[in-house]
C-alpha cells in the first residue's frame, strides 16, 4: 500500500493520504495511536516502513478522525484558527446552560426556582424596560407609512416619519441608503454632538453604523498590518468589554491590558499605562488605545482629569484613541459627569485636539435600551483623509446599516424639541427610565457590599456592577477539581442553585488572584430586590459549605 503526505504550509498541518482507500488521516490522528507516528510532519519512507502496520490499523477503524476526501472541506485542522481562538464570555457556556434550563423549566422540570433571570447581559427590554413612545411611533409611521395620515400620532412624529421617508430611496425604508448612512440622519447626529460638548462636528465625519460594536470592528481592522516583522497591538483596559478581545483574536492583533485601578473606583493610572505599554512593544507595535467611559463591566465614570492624562499618554505615543461612549446618557453618582474625549481633547489645545479619534454612540443603551434595532455611530476625528476614504470604501462593501436602526438614531440625535407635541411624555419617560436605573444602581452595589466576602465599588453609571468576591479555599479546590476557574465555578454553581445568571470575571479580564462577576442593574426593581434576595441565601449556604 502506498502513501502520500499533504501538508498545509499556512495551516501548519500535515494529513497521511491513502490512495485505495480515498481517505485523509490527520497527523494528530496518527499520533494518538500507540506511538506509530511520533512526529506531525513524516517523510515519505518513514511511512513506508510502517505501511504494513498502518494498514492493520486503518482496517480495524482505529482512527478517531478517519475522513472521506469528499466529506468536510472545512474543519477543526484546517478553520481559520483566529475563530477558535475567539470567545465571548457574555453568550458563553453560561448562557447557553441558562438557555437549556429554561427549555427545562417548561417541559416541567423539578427546579429549585421557577425562572431563569438573565443578568448576563445588557438588555434593556428583554428585561422590562418599556420602549421610548416616540422612537416606535416614528418607526411606525416609516415601516407603515399609512400611519401618518390615518393615526392618531401626534404631529411632530408625523412629520419625523416624512422627512426620514424622503431621505430614503422610493421614499422606503425598503431600499439601500448610503453605506456610511443617510445624510440627513449624520447631519443630525452632528448638530447632536456639538449640543454636547459646544464644539463644532462635521457631519462628513459622522458614520452611521449597525450599532457601535460594527463600528469599532471596522475601526479595528485598520490596523492589522505588520509593521517591521512584528503584529499591531492594541491596548484595552482590564477589565474590558468582550467585544475587543474577541475582535483582537478574530483580527489577529494583539492584545495589551491595562489594569483598572479597583481600589480607586476603577480609575486610569499613567504610571500603569506606561507599564502596560512597555510590555506590550516588546512583542509588537502597539498602535491605539480603547477606552470605554462610562465603564463596562465596571460602572465607572472617568473625571476629566484622568481623561486629560489618558490623552497627553496617548499623544505622547502616538496612539490612536477608541472613545466608546456608548452609556454616555447613563450617568448616576452624585459628582459624576461625563465628559466626550472630543471635548477634552479640543479644550486642550493642540497639538491635543490634532490627534485621531474614533467615537462611539449607540441606541442600545442610554435611556432607549433598543438593542435589536442595530443603529448607532461614529465619529472619525482628525483622520487622514486617505485613511477616511479607504474606511468608507471597506464600509461601501457591507451596503449599509439597517434603515430602522437609523431611524432610531435620529430619533436620539434629534429629540422632540421643548414646545413639540411629544416633548413632554418624551422628556418624562426618559426621565423614569434615568431615575429607576440610577435607584437600582445604589440598590445592587449596597446589597453586595453587605454580604460577606464581597467588595463591590458604587455604579457610577452604565447598566452594571462588578463586585470582587473571595474565595474560599475549598471552592477554589472544587473549582479545580471541575476543572473550572474558581469565579466560573461559582457561576455555574448559581446558575443550577437559583437560575440566575451571571457573567463570570474571567471573561472580562482581572487581576490575578482575584475574583469578580458582572452582573446588570437592568432587571426591573421588584425582579432586581427578589434577584438580590435570592443571591444573598446561595451565598451563605455556598460560604457555609465551602468554609
Amino acid at each position: 500500500m502506498s502513501y502520500c503526505v499533504l501538508r498545509s504550509k499556512s495551516a501548519g498541518y500535515s494529513y497521511l493520504f491513502v490512495p485505495g482507500l480515498h481517505k485523509t488521516i490527520s497527523m494528530s490522528s496518527l499520533k494518538m495511536i500507540g506511538g506509530v507516528v511520533a512526529s506531525r510532519r513524516l517523510s515519505g519512507k518513514a511511512l513506508r516502513s510502517q505501511s504494513a502496520e498502518l494498514s492493520v490499523l486503518l482496517a480495524q477503524n482505529k482512527f478517531t478522525n478517519l475522513r472521506t476526501m469528499a466529506s468536510k472541506a472545512v474543519t477543526m485542522e484546517n478553520i481559520n484558527p483566529n475563530i477558535v481562538k475567539l470567545e465571548y464570555a457574555v453568550r458563553g457556556p453560561l448562557v447557553t446552560r441558562a438557555g437549556e434550563i429554561e427549555k427545562e423549566l417548561l417541559k416541567g422540570a423539578s427546579k429549585p426556582f421557577k425562572r431563569v433571570i438573565k443578568a448576563n447581559i445588557g438588555d434593556a427590554h428583554a428585561m422590562g424596560q418599556v420602549p421610548i413612545t416616540f422612537i416606535r411611533q416614528v418607526l411606525s409611521c416609516v415601516t407603515y407609512p399609512e400611519n401618518i395620515d390615518k393615526s392618531d400620532f401626534p404631529e411632530d412624529v408625523k412629520q419625523r416619519a416624512r422627512d426620514i421617508l424622503n431621505a430614503c430611496g422610493g421614499k422606503s425604508v425598503g431600499s439601500y441608503t448610503m453605506s456610511h448612512g443617510i445624510e440627513m440622519i449624520r447631519r443630525h447626529v452632528a448638530e447632536y454632538i456639538e449640543r454636547r460638548d459646544g464644539h463644532k462636528s462635521d457631519w462628513n465625519n459622522v458614520v452611521l453604523v449597525g450599532g457601535a460594536s460594527n463600528g469599532i470592528k471596522n475601526c479595528l481592522q485598520l490596523f492589522i498590518n505588520d509593521l517591521d516583522g512584528k503584529p499591531s497591538g492594541v491596548m484595552i483596559p482590564i477589565p474590558q468589554y468582550p467585544l475587543y478581545s474577541a475582535s483582537l483574536a478574530e483580527y489577529g492583533l494583539e492584545q495589551i491590558g491595562y489594569y483598572l485601578d479597583e481600589d480607586k473606583q476603577w480609575g486610569l493610572d499613567s504610571a500603569e499605562l506606561e507599564r502596560s505599554l512597555t510590555e506590550g512593544s516588546k512583542h509588537c507595535n502597539v498602535r491605539a488605545i480603547v477606552i470605554i467611559n462610562p465603564g463596562n463591566p465596571t460602572g465607572q465614570v472617568l473625571t476629566r482629569e484622568n481623561i486629560e492624562a489618558i490623552v497627553k499618554f496617548a499623544s505622547e505615543h502616538n496612539l490612536f484613541i477608541f472613545a466608546d461612549e456608548v452609556y454616555q446618557d447613563n450617568v448616576y453618582a452624585e459628582g459624576s459627569k461625563f465628559f466626550s474625549f472630543k471635548k477634552v481633547m479640543t479644550e486642550m489645545g493642540e497639538p491635543y485636539s490634532k490627534m485621531e479619534l474614533a467615537s462611539f454612540m449607540s441606541v442600545s443603551k442610554g435611556y432607549m435600551g433598543e438593542c435589536g434595532l442595530r443603529g448607532g455611530w461614529m465619529e472619525l476625528v482628525n483622520f487622514d483623509p486617505d485613511v477616511k476614504a479607504n474606511l468608507f470604501k471597506a464600509i461601501s462593501a457591507m451596503l449599509c446599516p439597517s434603515s430602522l436602526g437609523q431611524a432610531a438614531v435620529d430619533c436620539v440625535a434629534k429629540p422632540p424639541a421643548p414646545g413639540e407635541a411629544s416633548y413632554d411624555l418624551w422628556l418624562k419617560e426618559k426621565t423614569s427610565v434615568l431615575q429607576s436605573l440610577d435607584k437600582r444602581a445604589k440598590m445592587i452595589a449596597e446589597t453586595f457590599n453587605q454580604m460577606e466576602g464581597f467588595k463591590c465599588n458604587i455604579v457610577q453609571g452604565a447598566m452594571y456592577a462588578f463586585p470582587q468576591i473571595t474565595m474560599p479555599p475549598k471552592a477554589i479546590e472544587a473549582a479545580k477539581q471541575a476543572g473550572k476557574a474558581p469565579d466560573v465555578f461559582y457561576a455555574f454553581q448559581l446558575l443550577e442553585n437559583t437560575g440566575i445568571c451571571i457573567v463570570p470575571g474571567t471573561g472580562f479580564g482581572q487581576r490575578p488572584g482575584t475574583y469578580h462577576f458582572r452582573t446588570t442593574i437592568l432587571p426591573q426593581p421588584a425582579l432586581l430586590q427578589e434577584m438580590l434576595d435570592i443571591f444573598k441565601g446561595f451565598h451563605e449556604k455556598f460560604t457555609k459549605e465551602y468554609s
